[in-house]
């Protein structure tokens, strides 16, 4: 199974942190069910070009936190979040997206007002 991971080497977010996020948006958002079973370690290293450490501690990160289990001689797995657990990962996970939107739009000179018309306006477009 590949996963539509994609990370970026230029940024300043680690990336086992990128991995790990993303595996627990894809977990959250409901694209992979408990159960699913994940690339191995360093198949998932092999696909995103980094290194198998890197993976590891993603890995790590995501069982110690109850993302995924890993059952000796079978491989890895989604494990059975809990919904609070997923919906508190999806809001997290959406605010901190709105946030660095916010952070760029700042960079480029734009007021508070102006950004926030600019996301009044990709709303109202989405809304038809």
């Amino acid at each position: 199974m590949t996963l539509p991971i994609h990370i970026s080497q230029d940024s300043r977010e680690p990336i086992y942190h990128q991995i790990e996020a993303q595996v627990k948006a894809l977990i959250s958002g409901g694209q992979l069910p408990a159960g699913t079973a994940l690339p191995s370690i360093r198949v998932l290293a092999k696909e995103l070009g980094c290194s198998v450490i890197t993976t590891k501690r993603a890995y790590n990160d995501l069982e110690r936190k109850g993302f995924i289990e890993t059952i000796r001689g079978r491989g890895t797995f989604v494990a059975d979040v809990a919904l609070a657990i997923k919906e508190e990962v999806k809001e997290k996970t959406v605010n901190q997206a709105i946030e660095r939107a916010i952070e760029v739009g700042l960079q480029h000179d734009y007021s508070l007002q102006d950004i926030e018309q600019m996301f009044t306006s990709i709303i109202k477009e989405r809304r038809g």
